[in-house]
Formats: C-alpha cells, sequence, structure tokens
C-alpha cells in the first residue's frame, strides 16, 4: 500500500516538473522568436547606461510649470549645501546666487548650468513658480521652451526618473521618421 502511494506521488510529482519545464521551453522559444528582442534589450541597456553616464544635479529656479514638467534655471550650486539640501523644494524666498562664471562638466553627478526642463519630478511637495528645486536627473530628449510670445528656444530635457528617461530616449531613436517633433535623435516637446 506504501509503495502505490509512492508511486503515485512520484508519478504525480514528474508530471508537474514535465508540465513546469514545458512551459518554460515555450515561453523561451516565443521570446527568442520575436524580431529584434535581443537587440532592444541590448539597445535599452546603452540608453540606460548612457543616461547614467549623462546624469546631473539640476539645482536652480523653476521659471515655468508645465503640466509634463518644471523649466529650470539650473546652476544654483549653494543648494547642495545645508540648510537647503534638506528636500527637493527650496522656497522661492531662500537666498540663494548662481555663479555667472559657473561651466558643466561633462562627467556624472556635475551640477547642470542653463535652462533644462525637468520631468518625471515627485508629486510632493507641491513646487510653485520661482521656488528652487535640487534633484538628480537623467538626460531625456529636448525641449520647445517659449519665454515669451514670438520666442522659441529649444532647451535639453531631463528626467528625474531614469525609468521616463530611458522610455523617452528609446520611444525618440526607435521612430525618429514617425515623431514630427524628433530632432537629431531627441525628444521635442512643444509648450503651448
Amino acid at each position: 500500500m506504501r509503495s502505490l502511494r509512492a508511486c503515485h506521488s512520484f508519478r504525480i510529482c514528474f508530471l508537474v516538473l514535465l508540465l513546469a519545464c514545458r512551459a518554460i521551453l515555450a515561453q523561451t522559444s516565443t521570446n527568442s522568436s520575436r524580431p529584434g528582442a535581443p537587440e532592444a534589450l541590448e539597445r535599452a541597456e546603452q540608453i540606460r547606461t548612457a543616461c547614467i553616464e549623462g546624469r546631473r544635479y539640476v539645482c536652480g529656479k523653476v521659471l515655468q510649470i508645465r503640466p509634463d514638467g518644471l523649466v529650470v534655471d539650473s546652476g544654483y550650486a549653494d543648494l547642495l549645501k545645508p540648510p537647503f539640501n534638506r528636500s527637493w523644494v527650496v522656497s522661492g524666498r531662500a537666498s540663494v546666487s548662481r555663479d555667472p562664471h559657473a561651466v558643466e562638466e561633462k562627467r556624472p553627478d556635475a551640477i547642470c548650468v542653463g535652462l533644462v526642463f525637468l520631468t518625471g519630478i515627485p508629486k510632493k511637495p507641491a513646487v510653485n513658480e520661482y521656488d528652487y528645486v535640487v534633484l538628480h536627473a537623467y538626460p531625456a530628449g529636448e525641449f520647445e521652451y517659449k519665454p515669451v510670445p514670438g520666442v522659441e528656444k529649444t532647451i535639453r530635457g531631463l528626467s528625474a526618473s531614469l525609468e521616463r528617461a530611458i522610455q523617452i530616449n528609446m520611444n525618440v531613436n526607435a521612430r525618429p521618421s514617425e515623431n514630427p517633433h524628433a530632432k537629431g535623435g531627441a525628444e521635442k516637446t512643444s509648450s503651448r
């Protein structure tokens, strides 16, 4: 009786194991048969590496609030020092100045200098115009900025979210001819 139960249990376990292996093999063959799957994964990893190498500290004054992000005049290095470095948002009443001779270095974690469009920001605390922000950000295309009617500037886009930066860069690089705002492999978003 015991040997019959043991044999029956062994058969059930063997059957479950066999079905599990078959499902894994079927999934593996489906994933590898997708055209471009390994290339897309490799491209995503290349973009991720480029984003990490291009990350910057955005520390500056908010000039414009858009539904999809902020236009920031970055380069206020004093925002990285206490007491300003306690939150990613600093009140606009803070007394900080920008070094007029600041030059952005080309290395990860360098202080970003100049006008940038910042997306992928945290929801809280709320940001107001002329507040200061301090965040790590990753390259994410370009943005059309209209400081006054009739004047249009193309500024760098950065994302506080690495995943969002990868997504923006993947979308732009995958189909540049289908994106009417794409220029030079970078995303442009219109500010109306």
